[in-house]
């Protein structure tokens, strides 16, 4: 099974996704499963993990309520309130909902750099494990040297790496960012998805000559068993269309073993997951 491990879906109002900007003018509107399927079918995906795009409980009840409606979505990687002293309930809503995989907060989008090294946050993403949930790692280049400090904290818990952890693309720049994903790859418990690398780069210019560094340093560093295939639709499509992107993809890894494809494509997210 073909999985694309990294999408999101939104019904666009401006209150709530404030982040497109006029450049982005092309993913300012309603993005639903039937407008995805019509996606993967076209570049040979057969299932799909959804992933929170707004920091609401409600997001997770949108994502889980199309996962039931829809066959193809595979699994679902919310939000929760994991500051939260009431954080159990929280968690304890969704308890049962199988196709709840995981949760995911924007740590990015924090104005402290060290958000993930609180205290609060830690305890929440200590409760996670008993559940037999995933988080997902969303992060610029800059926050690596503390991710290596949050992660080292939770040596049982499953980590997903978004992105490749958006390094520098535009500015064609590797350092530090590859020293410190080949660190970061030495924890057994991190995956890392290859998703989000074109609209890293320049929207309108990128080739795949700039891009492929990028890749081969993940897959050296992580390996196929611990990478997998992700499309950061629709937020891709300020950069590149969905099918080119799979392609692309594909691509790449047609150089590697049968089962190292098989991997890459989909039995990573399948694992990481538990689809």
């Amino acid at each position: 099974m073909r999985i694309d491990s990294h999408h999101h879906f939104w019904k666009y109002n401006k209150a709530e996704y404030g982040w497109m900007n006029d450049q982005m003018a092309r993913i300012r509107r309603d993005f639903l499963p039937s407008d995805l399927k019509q996606e993967i079918d076209a570049a040979g995906i057969d299932g799909v993990v959804s992933v929170q795009a707004r920091q609401t409980v409600q997001e997770t009840q949108v994502l889980l309520d199309f996962a039931d409606d829809n066959e193809f979505i595979k699994g679902v990687v919310g939000w929760a309130p994991l500051i939260d002293a009431d954080l159990s309930k929280a968690l304890d809503r969704f308890k049962g909902r199988e196709k709840l995989k995981g949760y995911r907060h924007v740590l990015h989008d924090e104005e402290d750099d060290r958000y993930m090294l609180r205290d609060d946050f830690n305890d929440g993403v200590a409760k996670l494990k008993d559940y037999g949930l995933t988080y997902d790692i969303l992060i610029f280049e800059k926050h690596l040297p503390q991710t290596l400090q949050f992660v080292d904290r939770h040596p049982n818990q499953i980590f997903i790496v978004d992105h490749i952890a958006k390094p520098r693309i535009r500015d064609g720049l590797r350092s530090p960012w590859q020293g410190l994903m080949i660190e970061l790859s030495h924890r057994p418990n991190i995956y890392c998805k290859v998703s989000g690398m074109a609209t890293e780069a320049d929207w309108q210019n990128w080739t795949e000559d700039e891009l492929r560094p990028y890749f081969d340093t993940v897959l050296s560093a992580f390996g196929a068993t611990r990478l997998m295939f992700g499309s950061d639709w629709p937020v891709c499509l300020v950069a590149v269309e969905y099918v080119r992107w799979a392609n692309l993809v594909k691509k790449w890894v047609s150089e590697l073993s049968a089962d190292e494809q098989e991997r890459l494509l989909g039995g990573s997210a399948a694992e990481a997951y538990g689809l």
